[in-house]
């Protein structure tokens, strides 16, 4: 799979068209255009998992089993144990750092439900604490292990063998997850568009004219923005190329050389309760520019309280489009309970381009989150999302 271009050419009359492009590939490709403004996918009906995504939404109600919570003695809340010398920058060890906060935040919400919860780090006694206090519940909320993101996989592996209940995707989605590469095959797969890109695993690979212009680089692993920072949005080769290989000299790991797609940015939230998916899409409103020409969110515009806000997507054409996407992504990269994927929307054809996925996306109450303030638009409260959690859980545990 080395170094292998692809395009999903758009074809709104006929549905989507997967090329791979090789050398020999002519470097443009004319994009058909759609004759009608829905796609045949957007004339289908609804399917009834999904909840509708209306312009003024009224109050959601998430399924919830209060009876249920009451039989639920302990939940270990599991978090990243975070030291400064596993990470390769500052800014790396800094977006982790938020972890531990938010993990004594969710015990506090958690306690507000009349659940008893204790934090458990990811450290050498991890497995060794559950299994002498045997919790009801593990709320998976482990990003990284010893600093790397990949390792994260081994907490549902050692909870699945240890036969302990935890939230969150299992093994399978967190491989995928975590794993760019394998998150854009997966789309091309299963017919979800993405944008073009490039997978690079060694300096001095060329970047391919094939992709076009704009080009973003990302690490093949990781999230929170990090190794995107605010000149991230490269407008030639030769600078992609230069950020290619700063990117895998500095991390050690594989990069993603993808085109850049101007436009709209709608963040989709999914949360499973016991009875079905409820789909939810914000639309980000930048405050500013980080490059100063493209809308984009860097690891630097995290510290700026304008960098962004949210608000609902006017174009419901386009939302319930993202929206039977969404739904498919989150069955087809093998996500549970809860995901969070980034779209952007060409500004000039108006089709939605799935760019990320995030399975275990941060969860939590702070208004800072990404799915915290989706939710917020739909009148959704953290503590509501919480019950709706844990009930799923309590049912099956207690059933």
């Amino acid at each position: 799979m080395d170094n292998r271009i692809y395009r999903i050419q758009m074809d709104w009359s006929k549905g989507l068209k997967v090329m791979n492009l090789d050398q020999n590939t002519p470097t443009k490709i004319k994009e058909k255009r759609a004759k009608n403004k829905e796609t045949s996918l957007g004339n289908q009906p609804q399917p009834s998992t999904i909840s509708d995504v209306p312009l003024k939404p009224k109050k959601v109600k998430l399924a919830t089993d209060r009876e249920a919570i009451k039989k639920i003695k302990l939940v270990a809340v599991a978090y990243s144990n975070i030291e400064r010398e596993w990470f390769s920058t500052e800014g790396a060890y800094q977006a982790e750092l938020e972890v531990e906060k938010r993990a004594l935040e969710v015990i506090a919400e958690l306690e507000k439900l009349g659940i008893h919860a204790k934090g458990y780090p990811g450290d050498a006694y991890f497995m060794t604490n559950l299994l002498v206090d045997q919790p009801d519940l593990v709320l998976n909320l482990v990003d990284t292990l010893r600093g790397k993101d990949a390792l994260q996989t081994s907490v549902p592996a050692a909870l699945e063998l240890a036969n302990l209940p935890y939230t969150g995707s299992g093994l399978q989605g967190l491989v995928i997850g975590n794993d760019r590469n394998l998150v854009k095959q997966m789309m091309i797969a299963n017919q979800i568009p993405t944008p073009p890109f490039q997978f690079i695993q060694r300096r001095g690979t060329l970047v391919e004219e094939s992709l076009g212009l704009p080009l973003i680089v990302k690490l093949n692993e990781s999230g929170g923005s990090v190794g995107i920072d605010n000149n991230a949005v490269k407008e030639t080769r030769e600078e992609a190329q230069v950020q290619v290989d700063n990117l895998i000299g500095t991390y050690r790991i594989p990069v993603m050389v993808e085109t850049f797609i101007d436009g709209l940015e709608i963040t989709v939230v999914v949360l499973e309760d016991y009875h079905k998916k409820n789909i939810f899409l914000g639309q980000k409103v930048f405050g500013f520019k980080p490059d100063g020409k493209h809308s984009f969110t860097s690891l630097e515009s995290y510290g700026h309280k304008d960098s962004y806000s949210y608000q609902l997507v006017d174009d419901q054409i386009l939302a319930r489009k993202i929206t039977r996407y969404a739904e498919k992504a989150f069955t087809a990269l093998h996500n549970h309970d809860y995901a969070k994927f980034d779209v952007r929307v060409d500004v000039k054809s108006g089709n939605p381009y799935f760019i990320d996925a995030n399975p275990n996306t941060a969860f939590g109450p702070s208004m800072g989150l990404p799915l915290t303030e989706v939710l917020a638009l739909y009148h959704l409260t953290f503590l509501e999302v919480l019950a709706s959690l844990i009930s799923k859980y309590a049912r099956k545990i207690h059933s």
